[in-house]
């Protein structure tokens, strides 16, 4: 059915409708309306969703989101805001009661009553009743018989707004700005536990019909466009709705998924070069490379070395576009250097300067711009002015992109708004700008990286947060920040990881911040560490201590392991709304721990991350047993959680204080979960044809993997696939079956090898795939399977087996190796606390170890030797743990070692 069909055939039922006054009318979704794609816009909404009243009009845009527009001339507006870009949804149900006095519309979750004709939306002619009771009662009965909540009318006050974001962490310890010592007050976001939004869009400025939508003002006139998001605690329908009309999250290349190298340096060519090679050597896999400012000229020939400010007051050289050949004497053989290592490269901009007289695009800009170069003045940065933008693109960045600049980093820090348009931000518009330039040229997705502009740029990825300070407060507040930014769909910040800059009389760095903060940023959006221009300040992993160092490379390359889980909820995002980080109060909002433990947050629907944001308590150790424990405390909502990095088994509905070794995470996966992960790469343009699926302990479960090409815009137009795994957990016997998979994308492997994990299992008695038996094999070498003890795991390697066939893989348990949960649970925690025990140990002088410790750390080993004894040596593990308590009284060590080695072995 065409537009026109589907336009007349809803005329004629809103008509009918219109003449049955008095009457309530339900109207029926009766035709698909395929949503727009990403920025396209669709502003018009659909003539049935739209109810005339007097001089107001009303469009139900779902059952819980509603616009209403008064005009004091009565010229409704049809054309897209910078916000709200697509207003032609599906037709939800809706009854309407119209009579001379009032209008009344009703959905399954809202009642609107308007007296007709008394003008502008007050208190006193406008209302709407939510037909559910708000978060602190119970929960919304979608579906159910509806329950009276609260009373909306113009004026209301959400004072339980649970806020969204903020432009900049820049200058900030933690959420205090030590340069106006204030505190941050994040904005306002989508989500109350009030149980409502009221988004005001009547000073908005619109986009124009052209081909390259760009800012107009509204017509002159006193309006109200208001939308309003009903929702009770059904948080996540509310970003639904929002996205609905302020445009999708869109999904990242796959590779923004992976580690990002940066740093504010004077790089050289070689240095690059040096760096990269550094990390090969040391196995850590990289993905982007970041070049701060200095690849182009910041101190330009023939300006006075002692003037500092330019024509605008910013820093003389902060903006340029022209190569410094000092640093980078051939960038087209470093950037063909960079691509042939599969690399992407972002580099940095402050444009606000406009373009510099010593600029080697300068002549050719000012001509296109008819600018009058005598004086050699700096031609004006105006993005506002479609001309300039065009010019900018096609002039000043085209070039570099074509030698192989992927994206931009852009960095606005200048005058807030706009020159030409009083209240356009200038962030937010240089976001749009860059971003849709992007999606014209339509070569591959667009991403650029810059700050927070305001509601609607989540439609503009990445996130640059900014400037914060290496402290353990910085830390500690990003996990809230984070997640409290997908209140407003705003998914993807990308930290300065590890921090950017030193307070005041700081000399040093602390490894162990570094090393947590980048365990954190392995549950961030964005994995990027980034410092400023300090030679104190270093990131690179092999610069640490040894145990920093392995406990660096082990979190960068565990990020990589959950990239395809990272994806598959990267597009979530795209049709949910709801972002990879995510507060509790999403899935628990009536919990009120949901609310106050403000530091963990949802990872995805599957995992719970607390990341460790203070310093370890306890005696320092030499770095060789930097083994004291840093302490967490978590609550874990009902249900079973088991701890990643222990291997322990935690009933939820409760709070835990749990303690973690440098080398652990505190991860929580939900029961019987299956977490997709990839094999080692040296980074994501490998496209690895093996999938690793990490099946956790528990119940039944069931997971969608979504998979796409990961750089195209084709995932918009329906190119993807999806494969369902389940598993069937019965006692001694685990199944699981990965179905074949449903649709296709360009590249797309047509078969497919596997590494299928169990873990916290005791060794099996029998594997079989498709009804094959597989035997015991010392390595990892499919088809067969083996067991590493150290985190009680079966691994099971499945050869190359077709996408659209159906694989069903099942590990049985005879009865002298089923042992109960009890005696499997934590051992993985427990086996490295003795391990450590014995090295601490050591390092306190030990001339002897107690031949039981000795004997108690070489369980694994035993295990790895001889899986049929697993059973007994685990039992035996358990009675020589008990005694350590009163062994230890007879030991002759020092007090404070002593001390630690129960420290550790309480675990």
């Amino acid at each position: 059915m065409s537009n026109i069909n589907i336009k007349t055939f809803n005329f004629k039922i809103r008509k009918k409708s219109n003449d049955m006054k008095k009457v309530f009318s339900v109207l029926l979704v009766v035709i698909s309306i395929p949503l727009i794609a990403q920025h396209k816009l669709s502003p018009v909404a659909n003539p049935s969703a739209v109810v005339m009243a007097g001089g107001a009009r009303f469009t139900v845009l779902t059952p819980g989101m509603i616009r209403m527009e008064w005009d004091s001339l009565g010229n409704f507006e049809d054309y897209a805001s910078l916000l709200v870009i697509n207003r032609n949804l599906p037709v939800p149900e809706f009854r309407v009661k119209q009579s001379k006095i009032k209008t009344e519309i009703q959905t399954k979750v809202l009642k609107l009553t308007y007296w007709n004709g008394k003008g502008k939306f007050t208190a006193a002619n406008l209302k709407i009743e939510l037909l559910f009771s708000p978060p602190s009662g119970p929960s919304p009965g979608r579906g159910k018989d509806l329950v009276l909540g609260l009373t909306w009318t113009p004026g209301s006050t959400s004072a339980a707004n649970l806020k969204g974001t903020y432009r900049t962490l820049d200058g900030y310890d933690g959420n205090v700005n030590l340069y106006r010592k204030d505190t941050m007050k994040l904005e306002d976001g989508i989500i109350s536990k009030d149980g409502w939004y009221l988004l005001d869009d009547s000073r908005r400025y619109l986009f124009d019909d052209s081909d390259w939508p760009w800012v107009m003002s509204r017509e002159k006139g006193t309006r109200q466009d208001w939308y309003f998001f009903a929702y009770g605690n059904d948080y996540k329908q509310a970003l639904k709705d929002f996205t609905a009309i302020a445009g999708k999250i869109p999904i990242p290349p796959v590779w923004t998924f992976g580690y990002w190298w940066s740093r504010y340096w004077s790089y050289t060519d070689q240095e690059l070069k040096d760096l990269v090679a550094t990390l090969e050597l040391y196995d850590i896999p990289l993905d982007v490379l970041v070049i701060d400012m200095d690849w182009h000229i910041t101190d330009p020939p023939g300006v006075d070395r002692k003037k500092k400010e330019d024509e605008i007051h910013d820093a003389v050289g902060w903006t340029g576009y022209t190569w410094n050949k000092n640093l980078f004497p051939d960038p087209d053989k470093l950037l063909k250097w960079v691509k042939d290592r599969d690399l992407k490269v972002t580099m940095n901009l402050h444009p606000a300067s406009g373009i510099n007289p010593w600029d080697d695009q300068y002549p050719e800009f000012a001509k296109a711009m008819n600018f009058d170069t005598t004086g050699k003045r700096n031609i004006p940065y105006e993005m506002d002015d479609k001309k300039f933008a065009e010019n900018y693109f096609k002039i000043l960045l085209k070039p570099l992109e074509k030698q192989g600049i992927d994206f931009w980093w852009i960095d606005w820090q200048q005058w807030p708004y706009s020159k030409k348009y009083a209240e356009l931000s200038n962030t937010w518009w240089v976001n749009y700008c860059f971003f849709t330039n992007m999606e014209r040229e339509n070569k591959a997705r667009p991403l650029l990286y810059h700050r927070w502009g305001g509601l609607g740029n989540h439609r503009f990825q990445i996130g640059f947060s900014g400037d914060t300070y290496i402290t353990w407060n910085s830390l500690a507040y990003q996990p809230y920040f984070t997640a409290t930014a997908s209140n407003v769909g705003y998914g993807y910040w990308s930290h300065d990881i590890g921090g950017h800059q030193l307070k005041e009389g700081m000399k040093n760095m602390d490894p162990e911040l570094t090393t947590r903060w980048i365990q954190f940023g392995v549950f961030s959006p964005i994995l990027r560490t980034h410092s400023t221009k300090n030679p104190l300040i270093y990131k690179e992993p092999w610069l640490y201590p040894f145990e920093n160092f392995k406990a660096i490379h082990d979190a960068i390359h565990f990020r990589y392991e959950l990239v395809p889980y990272i994806y598959t909820t990267a597009r979530e995002a795209y049709d949910s709304g709801v972002s990879i980080c995510r507060p509790m109060y999403y899935d628990w909002p009536d919990k009120p721990e949901a609310y106050q433990y403000k530091d963990q947050y949802m990872f995805g629907d599957n995992i719970l991350v607390a990341p460790v944001i203070h310093p370890a308590s306890g005696i320092r150790y030499p770095v060789s047993v930097s083994n004291q424990l840093s302490e967490v405390n978590v609550w874990l909502p009902e249900g079973n959680w088991y701890e990643w990095f222990t291997g322990t088994m935690l009933e939820g509905g409760k709070t835990y204080n749990r303690t973690f070794l440098l080398n652990e995470i505190p991860v929580y996966v939900k029961a019987g979960s299956v977490i997709p992960g990839y094999p080692k790469v040296h980074n994501l343009k490998e496209k690895p044809t093996q999938l690793i699926l990490t099946v956790f302990p528990g119940k039944n479960t069931a997971y969608r993997l979504y998979e796409d090409d990961g750089v195209s815009n084709n995932y918009k137009e329906g190119e993807f696939a999806l494969t369902s795994i389940e598993t069937d957990v019965r006692p001694g016997l685990v199944t699981l079956v990965i179905q074949p998979c449903e649709g296709k994308y360009t590249g797309m492997p047509d078969t497919r090898s596997y590494e299928l994990r169990f873990i916290g299992s005791p060794v099996p008695s029998e594997v079989e795939v498709n009804g094959t038996k597989y035997s015991y094999v010392e390595k990892g070498v499919a088809p067969g399977w083996n067991y590493s003890a150290d985190d009680l795991t079966v691994h099971l390697f499945i050869p190359g087996t077709s996408c659209h066939e159906k694989l069903t893989a099942s590990v049985k348990f005879s009865g002298d190796q089923l042992l109960s949960p009890e005696q499997l649970n934590g051992k993985e925690g427990q086996f490295r606390r003795v391990a450590l025990a014995v090295k601490t140990l050591k390092f306190a002088g030990a001339w002897a170890i107690p031949d039981f410790l000795s004997f108690m750390e070489q369980t694994t080993t035993r295990i790895q030797y001889n899986p049929q004894k697993f059973s007994d040596e685990i039992k035996l593990f358990d009675q020589n743990l008990k005694k350590i308590p009163e062994l230890m009284k007879s030991w002759v060590f020092d007090e404070s070692y002593k001390k630690k080695v129960m420290e550790l072995l309480a675990y």
